[in-house]
């Protein structure tokens, strides 16, 4: 049996497919037409409501644009079900504006409401700016707010922006298994799987896949064995990092951007695609989001100045120093650090956004890294008696890493030597089977997406920058 609550719903649904059928616009659609149009429906959920003598005000969004479209009716439309969060279809003339900050707006005939809301319970209030804190109690219902709306918008053109980057430089893109027996060694902690009985069993028993398997920590070696058929492979998705951290720079699961280029024995050629990458895709979402991205600049992150330092940087050619450099400017630096720079020590969060700082807030190459920091797949650049390999991260002010790749090890003594000393020759046969087969130099690189987004909005928190956060009470999470 239906709910009452529910039925209504559906009688209301049955009532407006029995009115005459009109042209449907989307809110972004309406609102940028360029001429009047006599018999429009529009569909979504009640921003406002603002009722007078003689006119009916509604504000309503459907998601498709920041912007609401504003509805004119007369009062006698207005009814005890039409409040802030309810769904509607509205139908009638749309007409341009008087007002100079919208172009067009809706003149209603008649108002359906789809889906009443209870505002006495619904979490989100009216003309309230709702601080992230509060919103993120609410996964639920979260985007439903302007800020996480702006977000997911930005998210998907974003996504939308890296896909078309990479195919428009002639790259295939290959879904590399997010179940594996690959753990990527040096990627990051692991989330092992097993079936839920096999938990609750003898663990003498076999796994499930017969090996050990894990959530993936990154599609790199995967898209190794793609680059062996072709020159330019990328991909796109889900990674899992088994951090036990719930600080504001770590997520259990988050989108990584990978590529792979064959053929290439400069690590210049990986940090080129690196830098167009950044560039392409934060052009392309300051284009078309640019209310979107202007809300986060204003209200989220005002004081962080990011959209003035965006500009900047895609004016300017990006830095590149080495990781020695690096560690002589740690070393010279009159800031006191936490972790003392030392050659040979990894750079920690706090030195790299004071080397981005040093040289001039603009991102940072920073290249040849210690052979004994870096996982065996990195190139052996064969020098001493500071010994490194072909590896480069990019650093970007405020957050630090953003991206990391190197040249990949193809001469077949070397890595067998390598693997050798570190016990994983059995482990990783087949990948020393692709530098036997028709080896090519190569390299690639990885972007965390959310960190991207969480540098490109100036947000502080990169919980803010995905759609469900995971610390939540919510039985969705």
């Amino acid at each position: 049996m239906l709910g009452a609550r529910a039925q209504g719903g559906w009688r209301a649904l049955r009532r407006c497919a029995s009115l005459p059928r009109a042209v449907r616009l989307r809110v972004r659609e309406a609102l940028g037409a360029r001429e009047a149009a006599d018999a429009v429906r529009v569909q979504g959920w009640v921003r406002s409501v603002r009722s007078q003598k003689e006119v009916l005000f509604l504000h309503i969004n459907d998601g498709s644009s920041l912007e609401h479209l504003q509805v004119v009716a007369n009062p006698s439309l207005e009814n005890r079900d039409l409040t802030f969060g309810s769904a509607v279809e509205v139908q009638g003339k749309l007409v341009k504006s008087p007002h100079r900050k919208q172009n067009m707006e809706l003149q209603a005939e008649t108002i359906c409401v789809v889906g009443p809301c209870d505002i006495w319970s619904f979490p989100l209030k009216m003309k309230e700016r709702h601080p992230l804190e509060y919103v993120r109690q609410f996964p639920h219902l979260r985007c439903r707010n302007n800020t996480l709306g702006s977000l997911l918008r930005i998210r998907s053109e974003a996504t939308a922006a890296i896909h078309s980057f990479f195919q428009d430089n002639g790259y295939v893109h290959i879904h590399t298994p997010i179940i594996t027996s690959n753990d990527c060694e040096g990627a990051g902690e692991l989330f092992q799987i097993e079936a839920s009985s096999e938990v609750r069993e003898s663990a003498e028993k076999t796994h499930f896949f017969n090996v050990p398997a894990f959530l993936t920590v990154s599609g790199q070696l995967h898209l190794e064995v793609m680059a062996g058929a072709f020159t330019h492979v990328f991909t796109f998705g889900p990674t899992f990092r088994a951090e036990n951290s719930q600080s504001r720079r770590h997520l259990a699961e988050f989108y990584m951007v990978e590529a792979e280029l064959s053929f290439t024995e400069s690590l210049q050629d990986i940090m080129q695609v690196m830098e167009d990458l950044f560039k392409t895709v934060t052009s392309t979402v300051l284009s078309r989001c640019p209310h979107d991205v202007e809300l986060f600049h204003k209200y989220v992150a005002p004081a962080q100045k990011t959209k003035d330092r965006l500009e900047q940087i895609l004016k300017n050619k990006f830095v590149t120093i080495s990781y020695s450099e690096a560690v002589e400017i740690l070393k010279q630096a009159s800031q006191t650090f936490t972790f003392k720079p030392e050659w040979g020590c990894d750079l920690q969060t706090e030195h790299e956004k004071y080397l981005v700082k040093h040289c001039g807030e603009i991102p940072v190459f920073v290249i040849n890294y210690p052979y004994d920091l870096k996982p065996f797949y990195m190139r052996d650049n064969e020098d001493g008696p500071q010994h490194t390999v072909a590896a480069v991260d990019l650093l970007v002010p405020g957050i630090g890493e953003l991206c990391g790749g190197s040249l990949r090890e193809e001469r077949l003594p070397f890595l067998e030597s390598r693997l050798q000393r570190l016990g994983l020759t059995d482990a990783y046969q087949w990948y020393l089977d692709l530098r036997k087969f028709g080896s090519v130099p190569h390299g690639g690189f990885g972007m965390g997406f959310e960190r991207y987004l969480q540098y490109i909005l100036g947000v502080d928190n990169i919980k803010d920058v995905i759609p469900f956060p995971r610390f939540s009470h919510s039985c969705l999470l």
